[in-house]
């Protein structure tokens, strides 16, 4: 049960960094470069929670499950 509700966190943090990523591309313009668009958001606080996500739904589908 445990480790639904972690999966189910996970893909709501996901969402919500993916959507910031995909916000944040509206700021690129012809004259800025892929490499700039990485390099800020890289220095968004929010944008770290699309990997989060994915950790935690990995960590919850991966971990081994132990009964005791």
């Amino acid at each position: 049960m445990i480790r639904i509700f972690i999966y189910l966190v996970g893909f709501g943090v996901s969402v919500i960094g993916g959507i910031t990523v995909i916000a944040y591309l509206n700021i690129m313009t012809p004259e800025r470069g892929w490499s700039e668009y990485f390099s800020y958001i890289c220095t968004r606080v929010e944008c770290y929670l699309l990997p989060i996500g994915l950790l935690l739904m990995w960590g919850s589908l991966y971990f081994p499950y132990r009964e005791e």
